[in-house]
C-alpha cells in the first residue's frame, strides 16, 4: 500500500473555506479505483494547517496523480497556500487500518 501525509499550510483569509475549496477534488479522488482512504483533519496545534491522509493500492498511485482531477485540484489549491506543503510518501505493508494492539475497547 502506498500511504501518504501531507501538510498544507492555508492562509488565514481561506482557512474557514478551504475544505469546501477541495471538495471536488475530494470526492474525485476517493471514487478512484485503488484508492482506500483519503480523510483531512485540521491541526489542532496550527490552525492553519490542514493535514491529508491518504492511502492507494500499489497500482493506482500512478493513475492518481496523472489524473485531471489531481491536476486541477493542486492548481485551485495553489492561491490558498502559504507555502509548498510537505508530504511524506511511502510503500508500507498492509491493506489499511488495524486495529490498535495497546489499546483495545470491548
Amino acid at each position: 500500500m502506498i500511504f501518504i501525509v501531507v501538510k498544507f499550510s492555508v492562509k488565514p483569509e481561506f482557512v474557514d473555506s478551504f475544505l469546501d475549496s477541495v471538495a471536488a477534488f475530494t470526492g474525485a479522488t476517493r471514487a478512484e479505483p485503488g484508492n482506500k482512504f483519503f480523510e483531512w483533519s485540521r491541526s489542532v496545534e496550527d490552525p492553519n494547517e490542514f493535514v491529508l491522509v491518504e492511502g492507494f493500492d500499489e497500482d493506482a498511485a500512478a493513475a492518481h496523480v496523472s489524473s485531471p482531477h489531481f491536476k486541477d485540484g493542486l492548481e485551485s489549491m495553489r492561491p490558498l497556500l502559504a507555502h509548498t506543503p510537505r508530504i511524506i510518501s511511502r510503500s508500507i505493508e498492509g491493506e489499511g487500518w488495524d486495529p490498535m494492539g495497546e489499546l483495545q475497547i470491548d
